[in-house]
């Protein structure tokens, strides 16, 4: 056992993660423990034996690999440290630590950043979900399938046992955080997960939170980066004596979530680095030929929505105010593609800041093409319908080709690097 301090290097900037290598296959005869499973607690010396005995048996059982417990105390004041030991001395492949300071998330970051299994994992120590969706939960992560794996109580076929308060309080929690923060996955607060080790190594210095929010921060970051996530239904009952005091946490949550936006807002993570290469991503080569065909595809279909829409908005504004209006919305959708088929930028990490020099490759093109108008009204007063379309086209021609410059030396600089291939 030994006792964990919170470190200074929390507060000190984050440096760009390494690139992750592409899913592979655990081997299958992995001569150490190939899953590390945290239980974090906090005064439980009721619960954590029988718990903890359970868990053990059940891994020993069912589970074909070599496997960890670990028991991470989180400052408790009662007889759970002297349990803990006790425990750890009398299990095999039963470890435990102790921590300085209360929370949840510090319990899981400090236990999962010191292991060394290629498969981290988590688990309340109520045991409020079924053990039985254990080895699916992990499973898709020693098959190389997936990065992150989570127990869900609001898929269709789990089966949930608790209180309308409760029910009603999750259900609210993860509808906000589709509403606000666009998640895919449906439960972030289930205390049942896992986390491929090259993943927690790359994430947990990305996450601030150190208490409740932790999961959700977790999985909010991973899923943005692109990173993909199984979802496991479970059987679960509540726990009457759960210690979560629910308001107090549901405004730390909505703390975490506001920060959480602000900084996805503004680009200060280095989403893009996090992406994995898996082999199927098609990654753009930096020639400029290659870059410059998908540039043209995307660059036609913008034209002809451009078209479209200074046709149908010309007879109700006018054509300077058709030609702006129809060239704003053509060139977010055009930057939004070229981000990704053209320059192979995913997930949202920089997507408004990206959007925002796209729209100074727009004031490149609205200024030709509002220049082309105007000489053309000048020069030809009577000039036709198909004359205003004739010009309009060798203007966007032009903004074209200056746009993908701008595009390819400022808004999206060229992306080198590919991640290596795990052994």
């Amino acid at each position: 056992m030994r006792t964990v301090r919170r470190s200074a290097l929390m507060d000190r900037p984050i440096p760009e993660p390494a690139a992750l290598p592409r899913r592979a296959p655990l081997p299958a005869h992995h001569p150490d423990p190939v899953l590390d499973v945290v239980v974090p607690v906090y005064n439980e010396e009721n619960d954590l034996e029988p718990c903890v005995r359970r868990l053990h048996a059940h891994l020993g059982e069912t589970f074909p690999y070599a496997f960890r417990i670990t028991i991470a105390d989180n400052a408790s004041t009662d007889a759970t440290p002297r349990i803990a030991a006790r425990l750890a001395a009398e299990l095999p492949g039963t470890d435990w630590i102790r921590l300085a300071e209360k929370g949840r998330g510090r319990a899981l970051h400090t236990a999962w950043s010191r292991s060394r299994a290629p498969v981290l994992a988590y688990l309340d120590v109520d045991l409020s979900t079924d053990l039985a969706a254990l080895l699916p939960l992990v499973a898709p992560l020693i098959s190389g399938h997936s990065d992150i794996a989570i127990g869900t109580r609001l898929a269709r076929g789990s089966r949930v046992v608790r209180g309308p308060k409760r029910e009603v309080i999750s259900r609210c929690y993860n509808g906000l955080l589709r509403s606000t923060l666009a998640v895919g996955f449906s439960d972030a607060q289930c205390g049942f997960k896992a986390v491929r080790r090259d993943v927690a190594e790359r994430l947990l210095p990305l996450v601030e939170d150190r208490e409740w929010f932790f999961d959700t921060e977790l999985l909010v970051i991973a899923e943005r980066a692109g990173l993909r996530i199984h979802e496991v239904p479970v059987d679960w009952v509540d726990d009457p004596d759960s210690r979560v005091h629910i308001l107090s946490t549901a405004l730390a949550d909505l703390r975490g979530m506001a920060r959480l936006g602000r900084a996805l807002a503004g680009g200060r993570l280095p989403l893009t680095a996090l992406h994995r290469s898996d082999g199927l991503d098609g990654e753009l080569p930096a020639g400029l030929a290659r870059q410059a065909v998908r540039f043209a595809a995307v660059g036609a279909a913008s034209t002809l929505c451009y078209l479209l829409l200074y046709t149908l908005l010309r007879p109700a504004t006018g054509a300077q105010a058709a030609n702006a209006l129809a060239l704003l919305a053509s060139a977010i959708a055009n930057t939004a593609a070229n981000r990704r088929l053209t320059f192979g930028v995913r997930g949202r990490d920089g997507a408004l800041r990206h959007q925002l020099k796209g729209l100074a490759a727009f004031v490149v093109g609205l200024t030709l093409t509002s220049g082309s108008l105007a000489v053309l009204h000048h020069t030809a007063p009577g000039a036709g319908h198909r004359v205003e379309l004739a010009a309009l086209i060798a203007a966007n021609l032009a903004a074209t080709l200056l746009r993908f410059l701008l595009f390819r030396a400022w808004v999206f600089p060229a992306r080198r690097t590919t991640g290596p291939t795990a052994p």
